[in-house]
């Protein structure tokens, strides 16, 4: 009998370093990486589109359709251009130019619009939020923008992140914003300053909305882990948080090694990003619960925390990180918002819009 187990042993612990191996040197996730930081390192031009597939490239292990995507991506800038010459905004700034743009990608995103076709007038249906597995707990890849593409239906990762890219297609900018458990989109015009787009809800809410969470502390806000405009090198740094992400989906019970490299890079360009620093600190959690175990020790006693730091120096210092770890995070001003709390706040938009969104922008969106 303790032979049989010993074999046993043998086998589960061969068969987690081939996988463990695998996940290492795994070439998709590699080259993702690489392709990020390239673009971090001004060594291939930049292209928030082709960082967002090549991750979710990653995750399908190269059975991703990337040239279908650039077609559907195609279409849409087509289809942008075309409004663009079809219509004029109420606009007086001298920013007009840059502002159609804004609210081309808004219409594309969120309105229904006409479409001639020969003799016909089709109706183009907009993009709408999908209510199931928000998270991507269940599955990560309804956080993916080939996801929205393919079903008209996404979330607050994959819709802002379309914007993005749409937006940049056609010569726009478009910045990333974070909020609690939340990515939307601001931008910047002569008449007004910086104003928000909530793509979940098709509105431009004033930021009373996002403070009436309860959950952004004002050293958050001066931190910039929330509500801050990011440029695009910090944009990618969110690939990079994306690529570890799907990273541990595909290696459940990797040695962190690929993750924490990827993480520090994203770290490196965006210091106070909280989803990372979180991610950072789990990682060392389990790398410090691996031990444990191999210590058979168990990590709800804290006499065993205790002991493991006083058998393995290697426990000792990584116990060490991740509790200035997570001190760090709370001191940068971060707070965890419940998952349905959040949802319940989503929905505020609709609710309360009138008492949310921004009455003075809308003018400027009219034809």
């Amino acid at each position: 009998m303790k032979k049989l187990l010993l074999i046993t042993l043998f086998i589960m612990l061969f068969i987690s370093s081939i996988i463990s191996i695998k996940a290492q040197n795994n070439q998709f996730y590699n080259d993702s990486y690489q392709t990020i930081d390239n673009m971090l390192n001004d060594k291939q031009p930049y292209s928030f589109k082709e960082a967002v597939f090549s991750v979710e490239n990653a995750y399908y292990q190269g059975k991703l359709d990337i040239d279908k995507l650039n077609g559907e991506i195609g279409f849409l800038k087509n289809f942008a251009n075309s409004i663009l010459k079809s219509r004029d905004l109420a606009y007086k700034e001298s920013d007009k130019g840059k502002v159609s743009k804004y609210a081309t990608v808004y219409s594309i995103m969120c309105e229904t619009l006409p479409i001639a076709y020969k003799d016909t007038v089709i109706q183009y249906r907009p993009f709408s939020y999908d209510f199931t597995d928000v998270f991507g707990h269940n599955d990560i890849s309804n956080l993916f923008v080939s996801k929205l593409l393919a079903t008209k239906k996404g979330n607050c990762n994959s819709m802002p992140y379309l914007y993005k890219i749409l937006a940049e297609e056609i010569g726009a900018d478009a910045s990333l914003a974070l909020a609690p458990n939340h990515v939307y989109i601001k931008h910047n015009i002569k008449a007004g300053g910086w104003f928000n787009t909530e793509l979940t809800s098709g509105i431009f809410p004033i930021d009373a909305w996002l403070t009436a969470s309860g959950y952004i502390h004002l050293d958050a806000i001066k931190n910039g882990v929330f509500m801050k405009a990011l440029n695009n090198k910090e944009s990618l740094a969110l690939c990079l948080f994306d690529l570890a992400q799907a990273y541990n989906r595909s290696f459940p019970g990797n040695d962190g090694e690929f993750v924490l490299k990827t993480i520090n890079k994203a770290l490196e360009v965006y210091p106070n990003f909280a989803k990372a620093l979180i991610l950072r600190a789990e990682t060392h959690k389990e790398q410090f619960t691996k031990l444990m175990d191999t210590h058979n020790l168990k990590t709800d006693n804290p006499e065993n925390l205790k002991l493991v730091q006083q058998q393995d120096p290697k426990a000792k210092e990584l116990f060490e990180l991740m509790n200035k770890e997570y001190g760090h995070i709370y001191e940068i001003g971060y707070r965890q918002m419940p998952e349905e709390m959040y949802l319940d706040w989503l929905m505020s938009l609709k609710t309360e819009r009138g008492k949310y969104e921004n009455k003075k922008l809308l003018d400027n969106f009219t034809k």
